[in-house]
């Protein structure tokens, strides 16, 4: 089957260029620069994508700093985001290792990987009934051949172009088709961060009754897994800033503790007891590290997928040894999971959070503000 496009209202004004923001280099929000660009085509076995929302997730910003270079120790602060790396880290451009998966990314590059979107082309080897479908993206491209956590070969906005443009092209198994009547910036707030969320419960095997204790539970990722961990049936503590607190336990946690909290493993203790707590779902890193490990039982489970209050931190290997802990690090999310979050949307099991929607042109002023870490739920770029 070939590459074609069907003319209809969803297709119409399809052109040869389109609107994009380019991330040109490592380094601060002037890295990033509106152009016109050629639209990409869809290849065998790919869709295209008229875009209609794209969610802001930590990733972009790590990506673009070169925060994920193995030279830096340092928290993403809102300087570093800001202005990037300075020379003290001994990186350059040229140098530095920018992605996840320790390569270096290309430039130029479009980020974004929270898509959400209508197919409007195929390309061959695609069922054209496809054509028009509502479709939600998950940003993991897979090869399904490879042992099951090291599937993840390419990263939709980072080893590959993604959303912050009018069109992406992506495999047609990464395009789910959703039923919802939510609209796309509300559907652009679920990839990225309800599929990790989804597969750090999976992989802690958080059952009914447990207790879960959640950091950074203000961010994407956390009040995803405030929400998922609820479906589950469990005892939700999460951890934020105290000017967080009312909207938390209005999205259902049952307890919360401040970030500002002397000691937030005394804290949580108070309410639910010592080495009471079954899983840590840690999205932030950084000293509360050790306090978590601190706070599980026996046969305790600790799951990390973030670490942007600072990545390299002292570990006490009696809690591990003798507590007999497991810990996980989550980057590759199953497609299960992803399929998992898509049924519990159509099914209106979970809420989407919107702070705030930013045209594409806003996207250096939409990531000043999510570095603040003042926002509650996601930022989206509508392009």
């Amino acid at each position: 089957m070939t590459s074609m496009t069907m003319t209809s209202d969803w297709t119409t004004g399809i052109a040869g260029t389109m609107r994009a923001m380019v991330l040109t280099g490592h380094g601060g929000l002037d890295k990033l620069v509106l152009r016109d660009v050629p639209r990409p085509r869809p290849g065998r076995g790919e869709v295209l994508i008229k875009v209609g929302a794209c969610g802001v997730n930590n990733t972009e910003i790590n990506t673009r700093t070169a925060w994920y270079d193995r030279a830096v120790n340092a928290s993403v602060s809102v300087e570093l985001g800001l202005y990037g790396l300075d020379s003290s880290t001994g990186t350059s451009d040229a140098e530095t290792i920018a992605s996840w998966n320790s390569s270096t990314v290309a430039f130029p590059r479009i980020q974004g990987a929270a898509i959400a979107g209508r197919i409007v082309e195929v390309g061959s080897g695609v069922d054209t009934g496809r054509l028009g479908q509502r479709v939600l993206i998950d940003p993991q491209v897979r090869n399904l051949n490879l042992p099951l956590r090291a599937q993840l070969v390419a990263y939709i906005g980072s080893e590959r172009d993604g959303g912050f443009a009018e069109h992406v092209a992506v495999p047609a198994e990464n395009a789910h088709v959703i039923h919802s009547s939510l609209s796309d910036a509300e559907l652009a707030t679920f990839p990225c961060s309800y599929d990790t969320a989804e597969e750090m419960l999976e992989r802690a095997r958080l059952a009914r009754g447990e207790t879960i204790v959640i950091t950074g539970a203000a961010g994407g990722v956390g009040t995803a897994l405030i929400q998922l961990s609820l479906i589950r049936g469990a005892r939700v503590v999460a951890i934020a800033g105290a000017a967080k607190e009312a909207r938390i336990r209005a999205l259902g946690a049952h307890e919360f503790v401040a970030r500002e909290s002397g000691n937030v493993r005394l804290a949580v203790e108070k309410l639910v007891g010592e080495q009471s707590v079954d899983v840590a779902a840690d999205v932030v890193g950084g000293a509360v590290f050790g306090q978590l490990l601190k706070l599980l039982r026996r046969g305790g489970r600790y799951m990390t997928a973030g670490a942007i209050a600072g990545p390299v931190q002292p570990m006490d290997l009696r809690d591990l040894i003798y507590k007999d802990l497991e810990m996980h690090g989550v980057t590759c999310p199953t497609p299960g999971a992803f399929a998992r979050v898509v049924g519990c949307i159509q099914s209106g099991q979970l809420r989407p959070l919107v702070e705030k929607i930013f045209p594409l042109a806003e996207l250096p002023q939409a990531q000043a503000e999510f570095l603040k870490r003042e926002h509650f739920g996601k930022f989206v770029i509508v392009p």
